[in-house]
């Protein structure tokens, strides 16, 4: 049996990807590593080196961007992504402080980075200079709600995106992408998150209405992908991007950046490059007007992406563990 110290508590920064990261772990690796025993621990962050020390762990497992220093060693640590990195001044001088005194030592310190993209892994080493033959990919899974969703009931077509308003997230390429649609088209943008009346006022147009819905649970957001026209991730950069993976195996078109679409979607997705407005105007035009051929191409993708489940996640994790345990 090989016993792992999970670092459980979330920070107040982690994003809804980075909890359901670490509840996958929580929920998964019992029933797919009967071998690993994972000890999570749930004490306040500056207390996790005494906490992890406390578990008599072989190995220590970090699923945050923030963590104490002085972690034991041999630890693993999950790189999200290194957009605090990419995009510096979209954060302040204290994030960047973080990442060259405590984040980054503490990756390069780690007996193996666990990411969940090719380009995190490029980023982890040209960005943190953490050892290539150190890192391991391992892609995320999906809901278990997504596959057997009943479509949404919508009066008119419309496009979803899923997730928060941070600034990278470059939600005024998609607002300004719909509102340039033509006037003919009827569609409707709908949003998780928090209402921001200043942008449906900003934004209007005859064909379609800006919405918010605040945030959805799981048997209600997997209903808005199956129901939609279209997902749409505009992102300047993304760690993984669970939703567009969600919509995928949903069998929905996802419409991407370039930078933001998972890997394993992109065989699957029609891409932009970040930032151009006319280039997503133009696929959600396309869309709109005859929406058969990315259907067809959804529905190719979902027989392959339905493998990527949270057990198989776990299963994957679970063999770096053995990996720096039993060498």
């Amino acid at each position: 049996m090989i016993r792992v110290a999970l670092a459980a508590r979330p920070t107040a920064r982690a994003s809804a990807g980075m909890r359901a990261y670490a509840r996958a772990l929580l929920e998964r690796i019992p029933r797919v590593a009967p071998d690993i025993e994972l000890v999570p621990i749930e004490s306040p962050l500056a207390l996790h080196p005494l906490a992890l020390r406390a578990a008599r762990a072989q190995l220590v497992h970090l699923p945050y961007l923030e963590a104490a220093p002085l972690v034991p060693r041999p630890y693993v640590a999950m790189l999200h992504d290194a957009i605090q990195l990419q995009y510096p001044a979209l954060f302040s001088r204290a994030t960047a402080a973080y990442w060259r005194f405590v984040a980054g030592p503490l990756y390069r310190g780690a007996a193996r980075v666990l990411v969940s993209e090719p380009r995190v892994a490029d980023d982890c080493v040209a960005l943190l200079g953490v050892a290539r033959e150190r890192v391991r990919v391992v892609p995320l899974g999906y809901g278990d709600a997504v596959a057997g969703a009943a479509p949404w009931e919508a009066q008119r077509p419309y496009v979803l995106y899923a997730g928060n308003h941070a600034a990278h997230k470059d939600l005024a390429t998609l607002y300004a992408a719909w509102a340039a649609l033509p006037g003919d088209l009827t569609l409707d943008l709908v949003l998780t998150g928090r209402d921001e009346p200043a942008v449906r006022s900003k934004f209007v147009r005859n064909g379609g209405a800006i919405s918010f819905l605040g945030d959805l649970d799981d048997a209600t957001l997997a209903r808005r992908y199956r129901g939609a026209l279209a997902y749409v991730q505009p992102s300047l950069a993304e760690g993984f991007g669970i939703p567009a993976l969600e919509a995928a195996v949903a069998g929905v078109p996802v419409l991407a950046t370039t930078t933001a679409v998972p890997s394993i979607v992109a065989p699957f997705a029609q891409t932009f490059a970040p930032g151009d407005t006319g280039a997503l105007a133009s696929l959600l035009a396309t869309l709109a007007r005859d929406p058969g051929p990315a259907r067809r191409r959804a529905a190719e993708g979902v027989v392959v992406l339905r493998a990527y489940t949270w057990d198989r996640f776990a299963a994957s994790t679970a063999a770096v563990y053995r990996e720096v345990v039993c060498p």
